[in-house]
């Protein structure tokens, strides 16, 4: 069919050349599993004849899976195909994939041996294949840098030797999308028995151009894609499947062409992927990097929130994500925070969100990101502090501690029109910043109670502060909140003593 393209994933047998990426009988099972669940039309499940192990994988496949061709890779060697027939001999739909190097520095370097000995060995694989099963894939390995009269003469002969899909595989991530839209242009025009078969793609990303490469080869008639979940794959990794598919959804005005593929489920196999394999995906990875979906700019959020399609060319739910994620950072405008606020219930005053997004921009030059609950604990601040009357605020501090050393604190505040300074010692950092606010406020009330919580994780995550002090028979709490833990104590301080 002219508009539908055959999705061809090959994690399980590419993707796991990755160093590092070895999958277990198990791992590799499930999988493919969730590969059937997205409607993959081909899962090459591995090459059996490399080791028991894989033959095994491969062969419960066959036996598990249904939904999919299950294909195994052989090389145009007896031994081989011979495996693979016997691995997919319990798949209701089985495919052979056969291979043999095509380009000059392959044949001379690599195999020994000559084109037409090359062209003999192609045919008599493909024939033996052809005798197993009725699905045969044939690739010429390093074709992009085999000459292309050769590639027409050895495709023309797999052709008539009973080959139902033709790959033209970018080994080694050599070629530009031109060069191979026009390799594909020559072969379907040039090659006897062309129509009779599908042209697919299979790139490698050594330059960063697989994908582009594999959507030129569509323009160009291609309509089978070879990839893997997340691009993983040999030295640079392969085609990334995700980035292919929604490639192709999202320009379909450029493309015109179908997958099968259930996009919903891009994400959730992006991270069962990550997790088996422990390849982890950058975070700026299109499609399903953490930050694909991802809003910082102030002008960027303001976009979003008033039309996603600013800014979204596609939607996170499409890729399986619940939304997308608005990131509260030092590039963060006042609409992406006030946003934020009410939809964490907040119903805030106008002034009540100019303050908080005040306190907010200091704790951003902070902190990577700020995340929910430090914005809850930020305003909660906000409100408790706006309905007190401030006497007294922090306008700063500094301390001198250490194992051999007394902790000292000098603390500046304000109260009422006038800015004081204090110093004072104590037995700790928090105890001797408390007695530098003693001193200067003229108040000694008791410490009943002091909670000191991180909000978030990390190193740089927001501290929140709940200091009790009672006086005679007044008892009130305040609360503060900071990066810096003296700090949040001595917000809670003066909170509390603001209160009594």
């Amino acid at each position: 069919m002219e508009d539908f393209v055959r999705i061809f994933d090959t994690t399980l047998r590419d993707g796991e050349q990755c160093p590092g990426a070895a999958m277990s009988e198990d791992e590799k099972v499930e999988i493919a599993q969730h590969l059937a669940r997205m409607r993959v039309d081909v899962i090459e499940a591995g090459f059996p004849v490399s080791s028991p192990v894989q033959f095994k994988a491969v062969e419960r496949i066959a036996r598990e899976i249904e939904g999919p061709i299950i294909c195994g890779l052989a090389r145009a060697l007896r031994p081989d195909l011979e495996a693979a027939r016997d691995a997919l001999q319990p798949a209701k739909k089985r495919r052979i994939h056969t291979f043999i190097a095509s380009s000059p520095i392959h044949m001379k370097h690599k195999l020994g041996k000559n084109p037409s000995e090359v062209l003999q060995m192609a045919r008599e694989a493909v024939r033996m294949a052809r005798g197993f099963v009725d699905d045969v894939e044939f690739s010429p390995e390093d074709a992009t840098r085999s000459e292309w009269e050769f590639l027409r003469e050895l495709v023309e002969a797999v052709i008539e030797e009973g080959a139902t899909t033709i790959n033209i595989p970018d080994t080694v991530g050599y070629t530009t999308p031109q060069e191979y839209m026009d390799l594909f242009r020559f072969l379907k025009k040039e090659v006897k028995g062309a129509d009779k078969v599908i042209f697919s793609a299979h790139c490698h990303n050594d330059l960063g151009l697989a994908v582009a490469n594999s959507l030129a080869t569509v323009i160009a008639g291609g309509r089978q894609i070879e990839c893997t979940i997340n691009g993983i794959g040999e030295r640079a990794g392969n085609t990334a499947m995700e980035e292919i598919v929604m490639a192709l959804k999202t320009r379909k005005d450029t493309f015109g062409v179908e997958t099968n593929i259930d996009s919903t489920l891009i994400t959730r196999g992006s991270h069962l992927v990550k997790t088996i394999t422990g390849m982890v995906v950058q975070p700026n990875k299109a499609i399903v990097g953490a930050n694909a979906f991802a809003h910082e700019s102030g002008i960027h959020q303001d976009g979003v929130i008033k039309n996603r399609q600013t800014y979204e060319i596609m939607t996170p739910e499409s890729v399986g994500l619940k939304s997308n994620r608005m990131v509260l950072g030092r590039h963060s405008g006042r609409a992406g925070f006030k946003d934020r606020i009410i939809r964490m219930g907040f119903d805030p005053k106008p002034e009540e969100i100019d303050n908080a997004y005040q306190r907010f921009l200091e704790i951003a030059d902070k902190k990577k990101e700020v995340f929910d609950e430090d914005i809850a604990a930020l305003f909660q601040a906000e409100i408790s502090r706006s309905q007190v009357e401030e006497k007294f605020a922090l306008v700063s501090f500094e301390q001198s501690t250490g194992s051999e050393k007394t902790p000292t604190s000098k603390i500046t505040l304000k109260i009422g029109n006038e800015t004081k300074e204090g110093v004072a010692n104590g037995d700790g950092p928090v105890d001797s910043i408390f007695k530098a606010i003693n001193q200067l406020t003229g108040i000694s009330p008791f410490l009943s109670r002091l909670v000191i919580s991180p909000v978030t994780e990390g190193t740089d995550a927001m501290a929140e502060a709940s200091v009790s002090l009672e006086k005679g028979e007044k008892r009130v709490v305040g609360k503060g909140d900071s990066t810096d833990i003296i700090e949040a104590c001595a917000k809670a301080y003066i909170n509390a003593l603001n209160r009594l």
